[in-house]
């Protein structure tokens, strides 16, 4: 990730930035939620984005589904690093 990497706080809201902000948010998220994400496929949008598209199923720490849905994620990337991710209609554009 770039030091100044934006990352969606999709859980919560809003982003973070830098590395040591996701570092945080991941802990806080995964200690609340059990998040699987799986890849279905991948589409690169320019030489610098890349969408993914997934299927994330997301329990509580009980185990009740809390969402099953496909969703995109879009990673913009600078220098070979990960500078901005974002959650997005997985549908591949047009």
């Amino acid at each position: 990730m770039t030091p100044d990497v934006a990352w969606p706080r999709a859980f919560k809201g809003g982003f973070v930035r830098g590395p040591n902000e996701v570092r945080a948010y991941w802990t806080e998220q995964w200690s609340e939620i059990n998040p699987n994400v799986e890849p279905l496929a991948f589409h690169v949008e320019d030489a610098e984005r890349i969408l993914v598209e997934v299927h994330q199923v997301v329990r509580d720490m009980a185990g009740t589904i809390l969402a099953d849905e496909r969703v995109g994620h879009r990673f913009t990337m600078a220098h070979g690093l990960i500078q901005a991710m974002e959650v997005c209609p997985p549908d591949r554009p047009t």
